[in-house]
C-alpha cells in the first residue's frame, strides 16, 4: 500500500476536507460556541491532512477564509438584530464575564477591536457578536472582517499544512509505517478533545452538570445525595472528579483484564504495529528528545520539577496541599512497583540501566499523568471558569509526550502506556476527590514563574549530570 492509498482510507476525501476546514474556522469564529471548541488545534490537524494530500495550498487557505468570515457575520447579524437578547441564549448566559470582555475591548480599540480581536483568544468570537449590538456600521465590519481573515487564514493554516508536507522527512518514516503514525495522531488528537469536551461539561458552567444538578433537585433522595457528596452542603458536587473515577477505574480494570488474556500470546496486534512504527523513526533529534524526557520523567526528574514547589508548600504552612500531592506521588509509585511484580510482562526492550524492571504499567506515563493532572487540577481551581481549560490542556501537552518518548526509545509497548496513563487518573481522581471532601483556603497568591524558573534549572542539572535511572 502506498503513501496516497493510505492516506485516502484515513482521511476525508479532498471536497469533504475543504468543507472541514471551513466549518472549523466558521465555528471557531462563532460567538455561541467558539470559546468552547479548540479551534487552533482543530484546523491544525485539517490542514496537516490536507497537506498529506498534497492539497492544493490556495484553496486550502480560501476554504479557512471563507469560513472565518461567515462565522464572524453570522456573530455580527447576531447581535446586530438580537441585540441584548443573545445574551440570555446558552454559552453566553452561563458566562456574562464573556460579553463584558469583549465590550471592553471594543470600547478600547473601536473598528480596529474587529481587525484584532480575531488574533486575541478570549475576546476573538465575542468582538463580533458586540460590534453588532452596539450598531456598528455593517460597512465598516465587512471591511475589518475581510482584511482580519485574509491574515488569519495562512497564519493558522500554514503551519498544519507544513507539518503535512514534511512530517515523512522530519520523521524519517518508511512508506508502510506511515499509515499508522497519522492513525496515531488522529487517535491522540480525538481523545484530547474528548476529554477537553467531556471536562467542561462536567464542570459546574457545563451543561451535563446543571442537568444532573436538576435532576438531582426534583428527587429528595437524590438531592440528599448530591449535598452528602458536595464540600460544602451547597450543591457542589465534584461531578468531575467522581466520573474521571469511574470512567478511568472501570478503564484500567477492563484495559488490565485484556492485558492479562492476551498473556503468554505475547504483545497485542497493536502494540507489535506501533513498536514497528517507532523502531523506524531513525532521526537523532527524535532519539535524543526520547532519551531527555526519559531522564524528566524518572525518579530524580520529578524530584527536581516538585521540589521547588514541595518547599514553598510547607514554607506557605500550606501542609494540607503538600501532603495530598505527596500522597498522590507516592501511591502511584506504589501501584506502579506492585503492578510491575505481580504482572512481570517483559519489556520489548531492556537497557542496563532497567535491568529487572518490567512493562506494565508504565511508571512514566502514570507519573507524568498524576503529576500533571494534580498540578492542572490545583491551578486551575484559582483560574476563572473560562480559563481553566488552557492548563488542562497544557497538562495534555505534557503527558502525552511524555509517554510516548518509551516508545521511542523502546522500552514499553503502546499498552503499557495505555494502562499506566489510566491508572494515574485513577490516582488524581481519588487525590481530587480527598481534597474536594471540605472546604479549602485557596493557595493564590503564588509566585509561580519563579517556582517554574527553580524546577526548569533542577530539571536541567538532573538530564546534564546524573544518570538515568
Amino acid at each position: 500500500m502506498n503513501l496516497a492509498d493510505a492516506l485516502y482510507q484515513l482521511t476525508p476525501s479532498p471536497t469533504l476536507l475543504l468543507l472541514i476546514i471551513a466549518a472549523i474556522a466558521l465555528v471557531e469564529s462563532l460567538a455561541l460556541i467558539g470559546l468552547l471548541v479548540p479551534g487552533v488545534v482543530l484546523i491544525t490537524a485539517a490542514a496537516s491532512l490536507a497537506g498529506h494530500q498534497e492539497l492544493a495550498l490556495p484553496a486550502i487557505m480560501l476554504a479557512a477564509f471563507v469560513g472565518a468570515v461567515v462565522g464572524d457575520w453570522i456573530s455580527f447579524w447576531l447581535g446586530y438584530t438580537q441585540h441584548a437578547r443573545v445574551t440570555r441564549l446558552w454559552p453566553l448566559s452561563r458566562h456574562p464575564e464573556w460579553i463584558a470582555r469583549g465590550a471592553r475591548f471594543f470600547q478600547r480599540y473601536g473598528t480596529l477591536s474587529v481587525f484584532f480581536g480575531r488574533f486575541v483568544g478570549p475576546v476573538r468570537p465575542v468582538v463580533p457578536l458586540i460590534a453588532g449590538m452596539l450598531r456598528m456600521s455593517p460597512r465598516a465590519f465587512s471591511w475589518a472582517n475581510l482584511a482580519s481573515a485574509l491574515l488569519w487564514a495562512p497564519a493558522y493554516v500554514l503551519p498544519g499544512y507544513l507539518l503535512g508536507r514534511t512530517w515523512q522527512q522530519l520523521f524519517d518514516v518508511p512508506p508502510e509505517m506511515q499509515a499508522a503514525l497519522v492513525a496515531l495522531a488522529i487517535l491522540l488528537v480525538t481523545l484530547a478533545v474528548v476529554f477537553s469536551w467531556l471536562r467542561q461539561q462536567v464542570s459546574r458552567s457545563g451543561r451535563l452538570y446543571r442537568l444532573l444538578a436538576l435532576g438531582a433537585r426534583r428527587h429528595p433522595v437524590m438531592r440528599r445525595l448530591w449535598l452528602a457528596g458536595s464540600a460544602t452542603g451547597r450543591g457542589e458536587l465534584p461531578l468531575a472528579s467522581w466520573l474521571l473515577l469511574v470512567l478511568a477505574l472501570g478503564g484500567v480494570s477492563g484495559w488490565t483484564l485484556l492485558i492479562m488474556q492476551q498473556g503468554a500470546s505475547g504483545p497485542l496486534p497493536m502494540d507489535a504495529t506501533l513498536h514497528d512504527l517507532f523502531a523506524s523513526l531513525t532521526a537523532p533529534w527524535l532519539q535524543a528528545l526520547g532519551q531527555t524526557l526519559a531522564r524528566v520523567g524518572d525518579t530524580y526528574g520529578v524530584v527536581a520539577l516538585v521540589l521547588p514547589w514541595g518547599i514553598w508548600l510547607l514554607w506557605r504552612r500550606r501542609l494540607d496541599a503538600f501532603l495530598h500531592i505527596g500522597g498522590g506521588l507516592g501511591l502511584i509509585a506504589l501501584l506502579n512497583t506492585w503492578g510491575k511484580a505481580f504482572f512481570d510482562r517483559p519489556r520489548p526492550g531492556t537497557p542496563d540501566y532497567l535491568t529487572g524492571s518490567m512493562a506494565y504499567p508504565s511508571a512514566h506515563s502514570s507519573t507524568a499523568v498524576v503529576l500533571a493532572g494534580l498540578a492542572a487540577a490545583f491551578i486551575a481551581r484559582e483560574l476563572p471558569h473560562h480559563q481553566r481549560h488552557w492548563v488542562y490542556w497544557g497538562a495534555i501537552l505534557f503527558a502525552v509526550p511524555m509517554a510516548l518518548s518509551r516508545l521511542v526509545i523502546g522500552v514499553h509497548w503502546f499498552s503499557d502506556l495505555v494502562g499506566g496513563a489510566l491508572l494515574g487518573l485513577v490516582v488524581c481522581a481519588l487525590v481530587q476527590l480527598a481534597w474536594q471532601a471540605r472546604p479549602r483556603a485557596p493557595l493564590a497568591p503564588c509566585p509561580a514563574w519563579w517556582l517554574g524558573g527553580a524546577s526548569l534549572v533542577l530539571v536541567a542539572a538532573r538530564i546534564a549530570w546524573l544518570p538515568p535511572v
